[in-house]
């Protein structure tokens, strides 16, 4: 269990005088923008974001029409009509209810003949799903878009593969120049690895990125985020109870029934977790939640989305959208599902998001934990559970494998945005002095050390290193500054980087994090010159080697083809080159019912200092009798000063003899492994 504290001191919930919150505010400032792609997790408000900015492009920009595209039926319903002048802007939103396709009964292909209409029309706002406007893209061809706002949520679902139906079409668009597109999501990747945009296409967007840190610090009520990962044998409906708590209100995901997890009987398990849970006693007639009544006498509503029955499922879920009982606390207790209440999913009271099965998709994970992140008065503090069946491996191999995920930041590159602050790497340099409010701790700021320190403010960790090239232009600062993680994530979901990272043991690390990323990031960035390529290259090395939290970190695996090793192969796949740091991130492992949980140490300043020293230890050569000498040194040092020598110091003999320490630790540690 990682549990992580924010400030909580309501930045991220307060308006400005248009009725704005700071998020909404950003994305209002690039309205001008032709191609403007919003980076932001759930909760931060991207559907007002994109009222404001419609209706400024269709009133102020010229625009004739706004034309908004969903995944799913059910998101449609966050673009319902909102009084934004209520709060102080200067016009309101509203959609014509039969333009709002996501409402309209039929198929999607009857729905196609509506979009044509509205385009007929003298009504400028409509709402439909991904297929929808798929199908009339078809139909109509590109052209009777012309001069409209096409705006797409959950852009991730967009793919630069050619079998990818809207991302050809978004090309297409892209290509004739003659629309505006707002591209919004929470995670600008996949997770089949494809690439969201061409990057010639990609290119054109203006990016506004909101980061989860930005988002939760920022809350006026959720002060922690807790992550755990916990492992058991034999059914998981029998140990579920063990970490579902019946006081929380809680979104349980049961295992795909391809996964290893699954019983194969979906409807059985859910009975039996509601078995566990209490005596049942009906089921609403008004909700169709199910009635449970708990050994302490209280009566738990939980809402079952797995039953196969579309029309008992239906009334469930049309329960969970009723707008009047959406600020009601007490409306339902437990929600059990499958493939929905992921994406787009709207429920503030939820405090527990428990998923059964290794996922095997980034995307997806950040999905399920944006469920359970969501501010609500009383709620100081939320988790995400993930219970994984007990690897077919040793208890060692699987502590090895998730110390290696502790290590990296690739790995978990997703929790890194829902855990942490950022990074802000600087290149050492004895004239800049202290940042104007950063924390450099107890010793302060040493213009002859490489300085670590924090922005509370900002949320953010600046870290001085030795060499770090700094990138020119604007595009590779935006890019170093907002766009590290899409680099990362290409990296760590590279085919070729996998492969040869993980199966080939005489593989030069070099080889991947100079020549693959660097083929990667100039394939990314064409129109970045060479040394800007190489400044963004070594910045997203530094993210990949530093880690400023502890995190359970989440990887990509497979679930058909893993088998029952799927949580040690998929962080084999993504630890890379990191699993040969020395570094044991591991506290202890506590028995979990047949199995165990693993938690990890809290990492502060001193341990990026034990991380930055590992990785210089790494790039010592000494004889060991050279090594030994320094060592006898070292110690006669911390004899004199109460401290050993630091391996970051501009003192070049401290510098050597914390050098001598390292490679000796590191010897040792070569010889004890064999």
């Amino acid at each position: 269990m990682v549990s992580v504290g924010y400030a909580a001191n309501g930045s991220s919930t307060r308006s400005n005088e248009l009725g704005m919150r700071p998020m909404q505010e950003k994305a209002y400032e690039k309205r001008g923008e032709q191609y403007l792609l919003i980076k932001s997790p759930p909760a931060s408000g991207k559907s007002r974001a994109l009222m404001f900015i419609a209706l400024d492009k269709l009133h102020n920009q010229g625009l004739r029409k706004a034309i908004i595209v969903v995944p799913e039926k059910s998101i449609g319903s966050s673009f319902a009509d909102e009084p934004l002048s209520k709060f102080g802007f200067w016009a309101d939103w509203t959609v014509t209810p039969k333009w709002n396709l996501c409402n309209a009964p039929g198929e999607d292909g009857g729905k196609v003949n509506s979009v044509q209409a509205f385009l007929d029309s003298d009504d400028r706002v409509l709402v439909c799903t991904h297929a929808t406007f798929r199908f009339a893209v078809d139909r109509f061809g590109i052209e009777v878009f012309d001069n409209c706002l096409i705006a797409v949520d959950e852009f991730h679902h967009v793919s630069a593969n050619p079998d990818n139906k809207l991302g050809a079409h978004l090309g297409a668009f892209i290509a004739r120049d003659k629309v505006h597109i707002v591209a919004m999501t929470g995670s600008y990747f996949r997770g089949d690895a494809e690439a969201v945009l061409m990057p010639e296409d990609e290119s054109k967007f203006e990016p506004v990125t909101y980061t989860y840190y930005e988002q939760l610090n920022g809350y006026r009520y959720l002060k922690k985020l807790d992550i755990g990962y916990y492992f058991y044998s034999g059914s998981y409906a029998d140990d579920i109870i063990k970490v579902l708590d019946p006081d929380e209100k809680t979104i349980i995901h049961i295992p795909s029934v391809n996964s290893r997890e699954s019983t194969k009987d979906k409807i059985k398990e859910v009975e039996h977790i509601i078995e566990m849970l209490g005596e049942w006693q009906g089921t609403d007639p008004a909700t169709g939640f199910q009635l449970v009544k708990t050994p302490e006498g209280r009566v738990l509503r939980i809402a079952d989305l797995v039953d196969d029955e579309a029309a008992k499922r239906d009334r469930v879920s049309a329960a969970l959208k009723d707008p009047a009982q959406k600020m009601n606390r007490d409306h339902v207790d437990i929600i059990i599902a499958l493939g929905m209440a992921k994406e787009g999913f709207d429920w503030i009271w939820c405090e527990h998001a428990l998923t059964v099965g290794y996922r095997s998709s980034l995307t997806e994970i950040v999905q399920i934990i944006g469920r359970a992140t969501r501010d609500a008065e009383g709620k100081t503090r939320a988790r995400f559970t993930n219970l994984i069946a007990e690897p077919d491996a040793s208890e060692e191999a699987v502590r090895e494998a998730v110390n290696d995920t502790l290590k990296a930041i690739a790995a978990s590159l997703l929790m890194e945005q829902v855990l942490t602050p950022r990074f802000n790497f600087t290149p050492k340099a004895k004239a800049a002095g202290p940042v104007e409010g950063f924390d450099y701790g107890e010793g302060g700021y040493d213009p002859n050390k490489c300085n670590i320190g924090f922005n509370e403010a900002q949320g953010q960790f600046q870290i001085e290193i030795n060499g770090l090239a700094q990138p020119k232009s604007k595009e590779a600062e935006r890019i170093v500054s907002q766009d590290l993680n899409e680099v990362i994530t290409a990296f760590v979901q590279d085919k070729t980087a996998i492969e040869r990272g993980m199966f080939d043991e005489e593989v030069v690390p070099e080889e991947l994090t100079q020549v693959r990323l660097g083929k990667i990031i100039r394939d990314k960035y064409p129109t970045l010159d060479a040394e800007d390529q190489e400044a963004v290259r070594q910045h997203a090395i530094a993210a990949l080697n530093l880690t400023q939290q502890a995190k359970a970190a989440i990887t990509e695996g497979s679930d058909e083809g893993s088998g029952s090793t799927a949580f040690v192969d998929g962080v084999r796949r993504f630890a890379m080159s990191v699993t040969e740091l020395d570094i044991d991130l591991i506290d202890r492992i506590n028995p979990f019912a047949e199995a165990y949980a693993i938690l990890s140490k809290t990492m502060d300043e001193n341990s990026l200092k034990q991380v930055a020293a590992v990785i210089n230890a790494r790039k010592v050569q000494l004889t060991p009798e050279e090594a030994r000498d320094l060592a006898r040194r070292a110690l006669k040092f911390k004899q004199e000063r109460g401290r050993l020598p630091d391996i970051t110091s501009a003192d070049p003999w401290e510098k050597r003899m914390a050098e001598g320490v390292a490679f000796l630790a590191r010897m040792k540690q070569e010889q004890k492994n064999g």
